[in-house]
């Protein structure tokens, strides 16, 4: 009987934009000769203005070749997005407003650990893959590039962006409520 080998979500950190790029390319290899078996792969840059943006993407599958509607895709996303606006510099009055205020803040651990991980000013590779052994990402990217990796199980990431987009829907209804009802006092 095989083992299960389950699909993990690995967050890489390089002191320079040219060892992502290295990274991306040699991760490539490591699936084509059957290492790895990867399913999307993006290097992604954290801006000034505490977003992340992609600025390669590929689909090893072949089959979307769009990284919007990919897991990748959604977490760019949603640490783009509004929610990642929300959380990054308004958390003060709008957040505190809302009854749902500790649902967004646990939806934010895989956004967080992501945002520690490249840290602003600085580049990454975000890679969904399925490894059977560690050892080959380990290698490359500690030994080889001198960065670091985390790894995180991309069930509990999909978990994880579904829920921040459904606390997004519902922290926007929040406040709409409240900034109309604040209009007719």
């Amino acid at each position: 009987m095989s083992k299960q080998i389950n699909k993990t979500v690995l967050i890489m950190n390089f002191e320079t934009e040219s060892k992502s790029y290295q990274a991306f390319s040699e991760i490539k290899t490591l699936h084509t000769e059957r290492k790895i078996h990867g399913e999307q792969m993006a290097v992604v840059e954290h801006d000034g203005n505490h977003k992340i943006n992609a600025k390669d993407f590929l689909d090893f599958t072949g089959g979307d070749k769009n990284m919007k509607g990919s897991l990748i895709g959604m977490l760019v996303g949603i640490l783009g997005g509004p929610l990642g606006v929300l959380l990054g510099w308004m958390t003060g009055a709008i957040i505190g407003s809302t009854q749902d205020a500790k649902e967004i803040r646990d939806a934010m651990n895989v956004f967080e650990k992501t945002l520690e991980t490249i840290p602003e000013g600085q580049t990454g590779v975000i890679l969904i893959a399925e490894e059977e052994h560690n050892e080959y990402i380990n290698d490359l990217v500690n030994s080889k590039l001198g960065g670091r990796v985390v790894r995180m199980d991309e069930a509990l990431v999909s978990h994880e962006i579904n829920e921040a987009k459904q606390a997004e829907k519902e922290a926007q209804v929040s406040a709409k409520k409240r900034w109309f009802n604040k209009k007719e006092d």
